[in-house]
């Protein structure tokens, strides 16, 4: 893998990093419809990365690390901001629920530690996203999406909300037990081609 670092699916990670800190300031200061929009934008370039380094043959090895990195602060930081209270208006079924967010960053941790205990044992590098995995980071997508559409526009009154944070509770819970197995399953094929 190459390791050049200013090519154009980089930039755009880079740019998507850098609306991080504008999404959490338009959230605290409850412009939700803007805060909204920034979302928008930021899983805009996600896809417009991703399809440029695959089609263009600009994939990189920074780009492996910060694409996800990048991701995963956009989420965590939309649960964690959209969880505290009195930064959504107090309508029904907002803010999110505690137990969504901590089941949301708990299986991020789980895979983190689990992942870098396993390379530091063994020097396995060979990671990649389960199926499952990449269901439940969709769900959490869309999610956040619909949270910010039910506190731009109270009215709505959120009357979807519990569907969606049961299905989002579900799918971090399920998809973390599941990812050891998949490491495991990863590690057995590693070690059959050594």
């Amino acid at each position: 893998m190459p390791s050049r670092v200013l090519t154009i699916p980089n930039i755009l990670t880079f740019m998507r990093m850098a609306l991080i800190p504008i999404f959490a300031i338009l959230l605290y200061y409850q412009e939700f419809g803007w805060a909204l929009a920034v979302f928008l934008l930021a899983g805009l370039s996600d896809g417009l990365d991703g399809f440029i380094a695959r089609r263009f043959d600009q994939q990189s090895s920074l780009g492996l690390i910060i694409d996800p990195a990048a991701d995963k602060l956009l989420m965590t930081t939309a649960f964690i901001a959209l969880t505290i209270p009195g930064m959504v208006p107090s309508v029904r079924h907002l803010p999110i629920p505690f137990w969504v967010t901590a089941l949301v960053i708990g299986r991020d941790v789980l895979i983190v530690v689990v992942a870098g205990a396993i390379h530091i044992v063994t020097g396995f590098r060979g990671f990649k996203p389960s199926l499952l995995g990449k269901i439940s980071t969709g769900v959490q997508v869309a999610a956040i999406g619909l949270v910010l559409i039910a506190a731009a526009f109270p009215s709505i009154n959120g009357f979807y909300l519990p569907v969606v944070y049961a299905f989002v509770g579900a799918f971090a819970f399920f998809s973390g037990m599941h990812y050891i197995f998949h490491i495991a399953r990863l590690l057995n094929e590693d070690g059959k081609k050594s």
